[in-house]
């Protein structure tokens, strides 16, 4: 007599583990860089104050302030993954990512540098890259009056920046 087989052999446990494990490697790094975007990207949305009131305090004064007490804003902006944000030169905005941001970025800065329109509008180019640089060119952006040459982050890896600082 014959015997029914029943449950799965060893060998196609093995394929199926050994697919889970291709399949892991594939995805972990991809979320890793995910998640340590979305931690970057916090720094964007904290700037956005201190942009407009840099960009007020531009218009009343024709000058590039340098720090956040001369815009009126206080010195301590910080989020859950973003230590410190602040003016840290002439039309210089420094974001600073603390310690419960990933290793990767961890003590890491994305610098924003204050460039002028044709029309007058400010206009917030970030790392200095060559995508900072096409813009300045293309868009006919100009230092702003009084402001700080463009700086580098300290952050690197593109693929962790925001998508308007990648070069």
């Amino acid at each position: 007599m014959k015997s029914v087989q029943k449950g799965f052999t060893l060998i196609e446990l093995m394929i199926v583990i050994a697919i889970i494990g291709i399949l892991a490697a594939i995805a972990i790094p991809a979320y890793q860089n995910y998640t340590i975007r979305a931690q970057v990207s916090e720094g964007s949305s904290l700037i956005g104050g201190v942009e407009t009131a840099f960009d007020e305090n531009y218009a009343n004064t024709g000058t590039a302030a340098s720090t956040n007490s001369a815009i009126g804003i206080g010195s301590t902006i910080a989020g859950t993954y973003v230590k410190s944000v602040a003016l840290t030169g002439a039309g210089q905005i420094t974001v600073t990512y603390g310690s419960n941001a990933n290793a990767a970025v961890n003590n890491g800065t994305v610098v924003w540098t204050a460039y002028q329109s044709p029309n007058g509008d400010i206009a917030w180019l970030c790392n200095d890259g060559t995508a900072t640089q096409n813009s300045i060119t293309d868009d006919k952006l100009k230092q702003v009056k009084g402001g700080a040459a463009a700086a580098n982050g300290t952050i690197t890896n593109n693929s962790y920046l925001p998508t308007v600082c990648q070069t």
